[in-house]
């Protein structure tokens, strides 16, 4: 017989039933297969298997009990004091001092029926205290076991009951190697402010170099959002290294919202050679303030970047800071039939390595889409874009420097044309489209003012086709008049299954000046661009898109991604090949690369994954990674490692491990 003096404190009417639940004004519960109340002795005694719940809504489970109407005596057998739906404490001995409730000689578990096996883990321990005024469990001299093993012992430890959501205290800590740097323990301590504001800070230790410290800051409000998170350390060779990342989001309104990033880091490989970085070529800071209405939108933004690649080739890559940038946009209501009138304007300053230049766009723009007789589609368009640009100092087209004031006129105007055609049968729905437009806009080579400003050239793919600009930016304009056409087909089911072909061309009617002989334009035809994709709905989806020589239908380009499986058991490829000429006739170095990832359910909890980037011009892996983990109910642990092949200043990549595992407690990860 065990025996208990509880912390329940019961109001009973008399009662003796079998299968009874008595309900009490508190409210407060007991439900037994039998319930006898002695009125003279003012005690109660169950048999069978019984329920106690008090006025907080903590249950106590045990069988053939004895207590008294004032809870100062309780006795039974098997004693649970359940904390959730899978959480509880046994002990041979449970008394109430105040707000704390005491277990001796007790069993903590999360894991009651979670595994065949028995408790995947539990704490033995000599005493548990449950404070209940600060939800909190302390363990004194616990010892952890894993399926009634003996693995770790503590001479204190404490944790909050299921009933809290976020509490502060030590999280679990994590283990790993480094960059060149030893083994690494992280150590984090979660602070909670409130349900909507805490903190992680995080303190490394690292065997071959100083301690790294890390903070990560969390904050909602009713209609905005705080993140910041950034790390520090002072190495041994006396640096003092950091970055720090922020981006705040306000709401001001129904119809304004406003954004604030920082990105900024000590120096251009400290992301990168302490796990931080994620492949970007650099950083951006700034703000934005966006207006939305019901036919309109504006934007204003500013940027200042921090370069992290060892070399930038301005020529490809916009260079300087963007002060500011601010961007609108109107469209009609339909002016008759569905045509509508759309209005634009871009004002953007750049500056940067003495050399600046402001620009402001104007661009007014109808569009009127007809749908005749036998499906035919019509849409036609008319376009007046007038540009003022001041420069200080900025590389020209031809090489020159400019400092003053220039502007430029661009009218333009398409008509575009498609006939999509049905055939719809029981199994499949299938659509073929053939499309063309004519796009016709004045010439002016003498006024495509500075090198690639905010334009990054020109790519010839089946998304550059029935555009407006084929150029990435503004600054550089697309002129001339020029013919894009192309035909679609796709089919698709009811099950969701779908595919879908395509193959386009486009015709430039002017001599074009300047093409880089790896973009796919040339004088006239233009290479040859489609893509091909497939959906079965259930384990494949592929995506390919390519170029093909227009001289000989050789293939140029080709970028191809396939998953195949489900989230589980899966594998996803990607591949991208390009064939590059230093000119026309001067065949370069070929672009050849393959990402591939593969995750394997071994069992039910058991999975490996693995992903990698290799470099097939180069035959050299730039990147791999892989891992085992194990899922259960109650815990959770993963072996990773990283091998990054990165050469860039004081960074040289190496091989990383971490070991990571943690405990689940009602769905909470600790």
């Amino acid at each position: 017989m065990k025996k208990t003096s509880p912390f329940l404190i019961f109001c009973l009417v008399t009662a003796a039933a079998r299968g009874a639940s008595i309900d009490v004004e508190t409210p407060k519960t007991i439900t037994a297969d039998k319930i006898e109340y002695d009125v003279k002795a003012e005690t109660i005694k169950t048999s069978g298997n019984t329920e106690i719940v008090n006025q907080s809504g903590q249950r106590m489970t045990l069988t053939d009990s004895y207590l008294s109407q004032q809870g100062d005596s309780l006795s039974g057998n098997d004693i649970k004091l359940w904390l959730g739906d899978h959480v509880y404490i046994e002990s041979d001995n449970i008394v109430r001092e105040g707000n704390e409730t005491i277990a001796y000689k007790a069993t903590f578990t999360a894991c009651d029926n979670c595994d065949v096996y028995g408790d995947a883990w539990k704490i033995s321990t000599r005493k548990i205290i449950h404070d209940m005024e600060d939800h909190m469990l302390r363990f004194y001299s616990p010892v952890l076991k894993t399926y009634d093993i003996p693995v770790f012992w503590l001479p204190f430890f404490e944790m909050p009951d299921p009933s809290i959501k976020y509490k502060t205290g030590f999280l679990m800590p994590d283990f790993g190697s480094t960059n060149n740097m030893g083994t690494q323990i992280n150590l984090p301590l979660y602070v909670n402010f409130s349900d909507t504001h805490d903190l992680t800070f995080t303190a490394s230790y690292l065997t071959q170099e100083n301690p790294l410290f890390q903070l990560e800051h969390r904050l909602n409000m009713a209609h905005s959002e705080f993140r910041t998170n950034g790390a520090y350390t002072h190495n041994r060779a006396g640096e003092n290294r950091w970055y720090i990342f922020n981006n705040d989001v306000i709401e001001l309104g129904e119809y304004a919202r406003a954004t604030i990033f920082l990105e900024r880091a000590s120096d251009k490989t400290f992301l990168q050679k302490y796990g931080f970085y994620d492949d970007q070529p650099y950083l951006d800071s700034g703000a934005k303030i966006e207006l939305f209405g019901q036919s309109g939108y504006v934007v204003a933004d500013a940027h200042i970047f921090q370069e992290l690649r060892s070399t930038s080739n301005t020529h490809a890559t916009p260079t300087g800071n963007i002060l500011p940038n601010v961007r609108a946009t109107y469209q009609t209501a339909p002016l008759f039939k569905e045509t509508y009138l759309t209005l634009d304007a871009d004002v953007l300053g750049i500056s940067g390595d003495g050399t600046a230049s402001q620009r402001l766009i104007g661009d007014a723009r109808i569009v009127s889409p007809w749908t005749l007789w036998g499906g035919n589609r019509i849409t036609a368009s008319l376009s007046a874009r007038y540009d003022v640009y001041n420069f200080h100092n900025s590389q020209m087209v031809d090489a020159s420097e400019f400092s003053g004031l220039k502007d430029r006129f661009l009218p333009s105007g398409y008509v575009e044309w498609g006939l999509p055609l049905f055939r719809v049968t029981p199994q499949w729905t299938q659509v073929i489209e053939p499309r063309a437009r004519l796009t016709v806009m004045q010439k002016t080579d003498e006024d495509q003012f500075t090198l690639n400003n905010d334009s990054a050239g020109t790519f010839l793919s089946d998304t550059t086709l029935f555009s407006d600009n084929r150029f990435a930016g503004l600054d550089l304009w697309e002129n001339g008049t020029y013919a894009d056409y192309g035909v679609r087909y796709a089919a698709f089911n009811d099950k969701g299954q779908m595919f879908e072909a395509f193959l386009g061309q486009t015709y430039d009617f002017y001599d074009r000046g300047y093409t880089n002989p790896n973009s796919g334009f040339h004088n006239g035809a233009s290479d040859y661009v489609g893509r091909l994709s497939y959906n079965n709905a259930e384990w494949l989806q592929f995506t390919t898109r390519f170029r093909l020589a227009q001289d000989d239908m050789s293939l140029r380009h080709i970028e191809t991604s396939a998953f195949i499986g489900n989230s589980k058991n899966y594998m996803n490829i990607g591949h991208i090949w390009s064939q590059q000429f230093i000119d026309e006739n001067t065949v370069d170095e070929n672009i050849n690369e393959v990402t591939a990832g593969i995750g394997i359910q071994l069992t039910e909890r058991w999975a490996v994954r693995f992903n990698a980037v290799y470099n097939v011009t180069d035959n050299r892996f730039q990147r791999h990674t892989g891992g085992i983990f194990y899922t259960h109910p109650c815990y959770y642990l993963s072996l990773q490692y990283r091998r990054d092949n990165a050469i860039k200043y004081d960074y040289v990549g190496t091989t990383t491990f971490q070991f990571k595992f943690g405990m689940s407690i009602n769905g909470q990860q600790y």
